[in-house]
C-alpha cells in the first residue's frame, strides 16, 4: 500500500467553478470535500445533518434569518442541522467541508446551483 498525505493545495489547482464541491477524501460514513466560494449562494438547510466549513483561504459570511457569522482562513464554523442559511463571498474563498457522503450543497432548496455530489479529485 502506497501512503501519501492530500496535498490540498493541489486539490484546489484542479478545478475553477464555484459553489461545487469536490471530495477530497472520505472517513468512515463522512466526506471531506473542497470547494471555492465567490459571490452568493441560495437560502437553504439540512434537515439531518449538521455542516462544517472549514476556511482554509479567504473569507466568508453565512447569513442566517436571524443574524450571521464571518469565517476567515484557520476558522471553522458548524451549522447546525435544520438552521436555514446562506453561505456568500466578496472574494474567492477556499473552504472544505465536512458531512456525511451523499449530502447535496442545497439541501432543501434544489435548483440550478446544485452539484454532483460523487465527484472525487
Amino acid at each position: 500500500m502506497k501512503y501519501a498525505p492530500i496535498r490540498l493545495k493541489e486539490k484546489f489547482l484542479k478545478f475553477d467553478d464555484h459553489w461545487a464541491p469536490k471530495i477530497i477524501a472520505s472517513m468512515n460514513d463522512y466526506h471531506f470535500k473542497a470547494v471555492k466560494f465567490q459571490g452568493e449562494f441560495v437560502w437553504h438547510k439540512h434537515d439531518t445533518t449538521d455542516e462544517v466549513f472549514f476556511v482554509l483561504d479567504g473569507e466568508m459570511t453565512i447569513a442566517f434569518r436571524d443574524g450571521s457569522v464571518t469565517i476567515v482562513a484557520g476558522e471553522l464554523f458548524v451549522v447546525p442541522k435544520g438552521v436555514e442559511h446562506k453561505p456568500s463571498a466578496d472574494l474567492e474563498c477556499r473552504a472544505m467541508l465536512i458531512e456525511p457522503a451523499g449530502t447535496i450543497n442545497t439541501g432543501n432548496a434544489g435548483g440550478e446551483m446544485t452539484a454532483d455530489d460523487n465527484v472525487w479529485i
